[in-house]
């Protein structure tokens, strides 16, 4: 794929997840005033935190335990946050120098983002995936998040509406073209089925990583992947 297309291509994906992706603001506002927190309480988590994974697992918390429970809630917060680290070492080269650059990726590098640049097979689409992804679901996040705390009693229950699906949905997206062979589909499985089982009596955030650490095992090992050869010259996955 030429560098044209994959930047348009790159647009379109962006645009879409970043769709996908800030209607499930709507829940958040919601859920996160049906556990206590005042309107403004739940934009300024939306503002500074923006890890919605790390949002959901504080506000799950507070709403169970009250404000005994807050420090739980930051340190499981955290624990989920923990990935972005490793987004952004894999997001340096593509957001490439400079200070205030850097700062301001930073607060976009999330699960999304990376995804949606990671994808295109040139550096344009990765900088325009990247960049239009977060900087979008950064602004529409923000105001779903408003709109579900200020609506969040004539909503109702989010999940009636499938909100919580838009996010997955949206990975699932994707993820699908890109498992063409067994070594991808083996590592997706493994990744799922762990964090499946271990959700239920570990720590929010802690199942995430120890899948992830799994997925890069079975990976980096390629054990299920076809052997290198020096005849064939590696393409890029467009």
């Amino acid at each position: 794929m030429n560098e044209h297309a994959d930047a348009r291509q790159a647009w379109r994906d962006a645009l879409g997840v970043a769709l996908a992706t800030s209607a499930y603001g709507v829940s958040f506002g919601a859920l996160s005033v049906a556990a206590g927190l005042d309107v403004w309480q739940t934009c300024v988590l939306s503002l500074l935190m923006f890890t919605g994974g790390s949002q959901f697992a504080f506000v799950g918390i507070i709403g169970a335990g009250g404000v005994a429970a807050a420090p739980a809630a930051i340190a499981s917060a955290a624990l989920l946050g923990v990935r972005n680290i490793a987004y952004g070492m894999r997001m340096s080269a593509i957001v490439g120098p400079g200070a205030m650059k850097r700062l301001a990726a930073a607060h976009v590098t999330i699960d999304e983002s990376t995804a949606v640049s990671l994808a295109r097979g040139t550096s344009r689409g990765r900088a325009i995936g990247f960049w239009v992804t977060g900087v979008g679901i950064y602004v529409g996040w923000n105001l779903s998040t408003l709109a579900g705390a200020l609506l969040g009693d004539v909503l109702g229950d989010p999940r009636a509406w499938g909100l919580d699906a838009a996010a997955a949905a949206a990975f699932l997206a994707l993820l699908w073209p890109r498992l063409r062979e067994r070594q991808a589909i083996a590592t997706g499985i493994a990744a799922a089925v762990v964090a499946t089982v271990l959700t239920p009596v570990l720590l929010p955030g802690v199942p995430v990583l120890v899948a992830a650490f799994v997925a890069v095992i079975i990976g980096w090992g390629n054990l299920l992947g076809r052997a290198p050869t020096s005849a064939v010259p590696k393409q890029e996955i467009s």
